[in-house]
This record gives C-alpha cells, structure tokens and sequence, in this order.
C-alpha cells in the first residue's frame, strides 16, 4: 500500500554548528527542519543563539559545522546573492534608506532584478494595501512615518519579489505594546493568505504563542527542542517551565530583562 508524502521541508539543519574565530561555540551541533508554508518560531532568551542561526539560512554567516539545506540544496553550493534575493530578509530596525521613498525603498529589489517600471509601481501599490498602508504613502521618506508605518514597509520590502521563505528578526521588537499586538494580528492573517515558509526570530512567549505553527526553543546556543504552542506550555522541563513563569511574572523577571 502506497503513501502519499507532503512536500519535503523547504530548510534543513543537519548537524550544524557556529563558532566564532577564537574558537566560542555561539551554536551546539543541532539539526532542525522547516516544513513548507510553516511559521516556525526560534524562542529563547537574548544571546540564545537564535540569531545566528537565521543568518545561516541566507548566508550572511557559514557554519562551523554541518550543512544547511534550501529546498534540498545545501546552501554552501549556492551563490550567496542569489540565495539572499530569493529570501524575504525583515528585522527589527527595519533598515530603509532614508533618502529613498517608500515605494522607492520597497522597489529596490525589483529595480535590481531589471523589473520595468511599471511592474515594479505595480507590485509596490499591491504591497502598500496588502499591509495596510494604502498606496498614498509610497511618496514619503522613512522619517514621516511612525515607527508601526516603518516596520510594515519593512514587511512589504521582504514581500517584494514574492519569495517563498521569510526571515524575521524580531521585527516588531521596536513598536510599543499596542502597535506590535495590532501588527502581528496583521501579520497572521497576512501569513494565512500568503503560506510563505517562514522563520520568526522572538523572545516574547506571547508573541511565540500567537504567530507560531511550532515553537523553537534556544538556551545558550543548544536547541532545547521543538513544540507545538500547546505543547510548549504543558512541557515540565525546567528551562521551559522558568522561561513561561517568568513571562506570566511580569516584565521585570522576564528572561532578556525587557518589558
């Protein structure tokens, strides 16, 4: 009797490792896979390594040890540009010129990739909407906008191009409590209509709680192991168990020491 199997996972970690040159290991051998069309959550505390192992994905950094695969290929065989042009790249500074527009900073990918102007004006207008913006923003400059304006064109920037993978490093660290419940909700629902691939990068229980399909979770450069939500909070392991205690103290016991 025949199975039918899924897709296989769109990223993979076998065996890997990162180490800086004096010899520190930041990440301990761990092997972790990606499902397609997933929002998997790498949750832990400042330093966890969380971080790194984003970077790993598009090459802005290479492994110690092990290999990282895309789409199963193993990333160290790929051109590092190319990689990065076909991953959605969004972090918590957001990282738009500021003497660029915002359509002009979202189209810049499109530019570069010789898209026709009207294409790229076109893609960028659906972007604006799509992230609830409208497109009578696409004229203004960076600092006209507020800092929950900023991080949605930082989203339709990684957008752009329509990749299947997303990284996000904390991209809605920076906005105060409101704004960041209000975009994440977007963001959600973005994210069922869309069924990118998607790796988030927190250390907020609350917000692991809400965007994640599976949970996981980093202590001091070890993966701890991966979790459903629900799974994650029943899970007796004492880093576990410390890590949601500390959250449902309050801001000032929590594990990064922010509110």
């Amino acid at each position: 009797m025949s199975t039918v199997s899924g897709p296989p996972p769109t990223i993979e970690f076998h065996g890997v490792s990162y180490s800086l040159s004096d010899g520190r290991p930041i990440l301990h051998p761990l092997s972790l896979s990606v499902e397609h069309g997933e929002t998997l959550v790498l949750l832990g505390r400042s330093g966890a390594g969380k971080t790194t192992l984003l970077k790993l994905v598009n090459r802005l950094l290479d492994p110690s040890g092990g290999e990282v695969q895309v789409n199963g290929r193993a990333t160290s065989g790929l051109d590092p540009i190319r990689l990065r042009r076909g991953i959605g790249y969004a972090i918590q500074e957001v990282g738009l010129f500021p003497h660029l527009t915002v359509e002009k900073n979202i189209g810049l990918l499109p530019r570069v990739e010789g898209w026709p102007p009207e294409r790229t004006h076109r893609r960028v207008s659906e972007l604006l909407d799509l992230v609830g913006l409208g497109a009578g923003l696409g004229s203004r400059y960076p600092h006209q906008l507020s800092g929950g304006q900023r991080q949605r064109v930082g989203v339709a920037r990684a957008l752009v191009i329509d990749p299947p993978i997303l990284l996000m490093d904390e991209p809605f660290g920076a906005l105060d409590p409101i704004t960041r419940t209000e975009i994440r909700s977007e963001f959600q629902l973005l994210q069922r209509r869309l069924k990118k691939t998607i790796l988030f990068v927190t250390h907020d229980l609350h917000e692991a709680l809400h965007l994640a399909t599976r949970i996981a979770f980093f202590e001091a450069g070890r993966l701890l192991g991966t979790y459903t939500p629900a799974e994650f909070l029943g899970d007796p392991h004492p880093m576990i168990t410390a890590y949601r205690n500390a959250f449902d103290a309050g801001p000032q016991s929590r594990p990064d020491g922010s509110g």
